[in-house]
C-alpha cells in the first residue's frame, strides 16, 4: 500500500491487530508494513516511532468502553457497567497494561472515559478531589485484577514468537505450578476443589465481589459524612 493511500487510522488499526496477538514485543514497523502491504518507511510518514504508535493504539482501545448515563441508570449501575466494560476491553487487548507501564497513555479516547467516570462519581455526590480519588480507586482495582490475565497472554505471545508447541509448554508450566502448590495445605485444598468443580458451573465471581466491596465503601463514605469541595 503506497504511503499516499495509507491513513493513520489504518496504521493504528493494523497495529492493534498485531499487538493483540503478538504483544508489544512482537510489534515492529517492518511487520506492520508487511501487514499493510507497504514499506516500513511509508509508515514513518504518519507515525514517528513504535512508541508513538503504541500510545496511539492504546488510546484507540480506550474509546471502546461504553459510557452509560448515570442520570438514567443511577451512578452505581453506571460505575459497575464502566468497570466491567473496562475490564472486558483490557481482556481483549492485554498488551495495554504492559504498554501503560512504560508509556504515558493519554489522548482523546482515555480522556473521554476519564471525564465520564468523574461525571458518574459527581452524580453520586463526590466533588473535586474526592471524585478523582473514587475514580482512581476503581481503575486501580480493575488494572490489578487484570494482571494475571495480562501476564498469561504476554507469556503465550512470547511462546508463539519463540516457536515450539505452545499448548505443550503451557501444560508443562501449569503442571509444575500445580506440583508446587500441592506442597501447601490451603493451596492443595483449593486445587482439589477446582478439579472436582463442574466446568459448566458459575463463572469466577471474585471481580464482582471486589467491585461491590469498593462501591459499598464509597457509598458508605457518602452516607457517613458530607465531603467538602476541593
Amino acid at each position: 500500500m503506497p504511503r499516499d493511500t495509507l491513513t493513520r487510522e489504518q496504521i493504528v488499526r493494523a497495529a492493534i491487530e498485531i499487538l493483540d496477538t503478538e504483544g508489544v514485543e512482537g510489534l515492529s514497523m517492518r511487520r506492520l508494513g508487511t501487514r499493510l502491504g507497504s514499506a516500513a518507511t511509508a509508515v514513518y510518514w504518519h507515525v514517528k516511532s513504535k512508541d508513538d504508535l503504541v500510545v496511539l493504539a492504546g488510546d484507540e482501545v480506550w474509546a471502546e468502553v461504553e459510557l452509560p448515563d448515570p442520570g438514567e441508570v443511577g451512578w452505581r449501575t453506571a460505575a459497575t457497567a464502566m468497570a466491567h466494560g473496562t475490564r472486558a476491553m483490557i481482556t481483549r487487548h492485554p498488551w495495554l497494561v504492559t504498554a501503560m507501564s512504560t508509556n504515558l497513555m493519554y489522548g482523546p479516547g482515555k480522556a473521554r472515559r476519564d471525564d465520564h467516570c468523574l461525571a458518574v462519581f459527581e452524580t453520586a455526590g463526590f466533588v473535586g478531589v474526592h471524585a478523582d480519588n473514587a475514580s482512581k480507586t476503581v481503575l486501580t482495582y480493575i488494572l490489578g485484577t487484570a494482571l494475571s490475565e495480562v501476564a498469561e497472554a504476554t507469556w503465550r505471545a512470547r511462546l508463539r514468537r519463540n516457536g515450539g508447541n505452545e499448548e505443550e509448554q503451557v501444560g508443562a508450566a501449569m503442571a509444575q505450578a500445580s506440583e508446587i502448590a500441592m506442597r501447601f495445605p490451603r493451596l492443595r485444598a483449593r486445587l482439589e476443589a477446582w478439579e472436582d468443580a463442574d466446568p459448566a458451573g458459575p463463572p469466577d465471581q471474585s471481580f464482582e465481589l471486589g467491585l461491590e466491596t469498593i462501591l459499598d465503601g464509597l457509598e458508605a463514605q457518602l452516607a457517613a459524612r458530607p465531603l467538602p469541595a476541593g
